[in-house]
């Protein structure tokens, strides 16, 4: 990477400054004091509301078209298919083209979909196909939402407010997605009809798209950066975006470690943990439902209370600490018949792991240039949950060979061993002193490998 791209970002696209009064509020709401934050973390709360709607409103509507297991699955692969192809170019356009209007044109976008959607299925035209088809679209607007929306995030706020805003995230997400968009759809439907859910989704994401543009933008760092046709614009940014990956000892370490941890934990927790809960608890789907929500629930609180410190001194260490030993509790899920073990075990993992991903999130924008912060986010998004669909492929098969017991408990104690190896092996610790972030300088001063 030059000297050059570690220059001080232009001062168009510094984030306003923090008001005086700011000290005066406990340090998780201080992002509200800029008016711009206000309405980015307004449209970011219709937006999420609108997502949880759809995820629960999509489920029942598949089944009022006599759907099963299968058609289901179709619709939800459509979606993940539709995400991990987009996210590489939502990185490459973050990065070239205003963050603001990337995020109108997703919400826009889902309004006009789900909008037709709705109508299909209140006038009896619907057919799954339709759903396959929606489904594919949405979840390729979440790969250009997500890299937009990690690189906006630092043009709003100063430096110091962005651990506070990633942990309000690491707050809303859980708690609109699944708790208050989930609750909001099961009434609708429950009344009226999915489609009519599907109608209150896409009115939200309209409402989201207005909060945007009246927040405005910012022009961006890489408007000079030199055109060219499409692909090899494509090509070019993509490959600089694995150049910053490979060469950078702390990112791609921790990447890699992600990746390992998604592969160990995600399978047994979303395929296996039911079976763990009926089997060796006695539960049923309330109780799994409870176990599932301690996850979401911890992760909310683990981002409530980031949002209230400071950036770690030894940030790379506690965050790979937090999400490596965080998982150890996973251990117990194979063995114990208790249920509230498993509630407190998937809870603190739950919350660990939203301690990670907020201080991760706020590493990204403080330490990645700004003119690669696009891409290294979707790089970020598309490595990490590649090996997903492969966990949830390979829980069952493997838990019904050896039995629960050994999965939960490689689950959680094998990422302690990766974490360990990730600080030493990337020199972590030496890392994070010569390049601290508890020390406020000017907006986004230098970026620092």
């Amino acid at each position: 990477m030059s000297a050059d791209q570690e220059e001080t970002r232009s001062s168009a696209a510094r984030p306003e400054p923090a008001a005086p009064t700011s000290r005066r509020l406990p340090r998780a709401l201080r992002p509200f004091l800029v008016p711009r934050y206000r309405f980015l973390a307004g449209a970011l709360t219709l937006s999420l509301l609108g997502t949880g709607m759809w995820i629960v409103a999509l489920v029942w509507q598949v089944i009022e078209l006599d759907g099963g297991p299968v058609q289901l699955s179709q619709v939800a692969t459509a979606s993940a298919v539709g995400m991990l192809a987009a996210v590489l170019v939502g990185g490459v356009v973050a990065d070239r083209v205003p963050q603001h209007q990337i995020l109108m044109t997703v919400e826009l976008t889902k309004a006009v979909l789900v909008g037709a959607a709705a109508a299909l299925a209140l006038t009896g035209l619907l057919e799954l196909w339709h759903l396959v088809v929606v489904s594919a679209v949405v979840g390729a607007t979440e790969g250009f939402f997500y890299p937009a929306y990690s690189a906006l995030l630092p043009t709003v706020l100063p430096p110091e407010q962005l651990l506070a805003a990633n942990g309000v995230e690491g707050v809303l997400r859980p708690a609109l997605m699944n708790a208050a968009g989930p609750a909001a759809a099961s009434v609708v439907v429950a009344q009226f009809s999915p489609g009519l859910a599907f109608a209150f989704v896409s009115a939200s994401q309209v409402l989201a798209a207005t909060g945007l543009h009246l927040m405005g933008g910012a022009p961006l760092d890489r408007e000079n950066a030199e055109p060219g046709h499409p692909l090899a614009v494509l090509a070019t940014d993509l490959r600089e975006g694995f150049r910053y990956m490979t060469r950078t000892p702390w990112f791609m370490a921790t990447l890699l470690f992600a990746t390992a941890w998604v592969l160990l934990l995600i399978g047994p927790i979303e395929v296996l943990l039911p079976f763990a809960v009926r089997d060796q608890a006695g539960g049923g789907p309330q109780e799994f439902a409870l176990v599932l929500a301690s996850f979401g629930i911890g992760g909310a609180v683990g981002s409530l209370a980031v949002a209230s410190w400071r950036m770690p001194r030894r940030y790379l260490t506690v965050m790979v600490l937090a999400w490596s030993v965080g998982a150890m509790p996973i251990a117990l899920i194979g063995s114990t018949d208790r249920l509230w073990v498993m509630v407190v075990a998937v809870f603190v993992t739950g919350l660990t792991s939203g301690v990670g991903q907020v201080i991760w999130g706020t590493l990204l924008q403080r330490r990645v240039p700004a003119a690669m912060l696009g891409r290294v986010s979707s790089l970020d998004f598309f490595v990490s949950l590649l090996l997903m669909p492969v966990s949830m492929a390979l829980a069952g098969p493997v838990g019904e060979a050896v039995g629960l017991r050994p999965v939960f408990l490689v689950a959680g104690l094998v990422p302690v061993v990766f974490g360990v190896a990730a600080i030493v092996l990337a020199h972590m610790p030496r890392d994070e002193i010569e390049h601290p972030l508890t020390v406020t300088t000017e907006p986004h001063a230098g970026a620092a490998y």
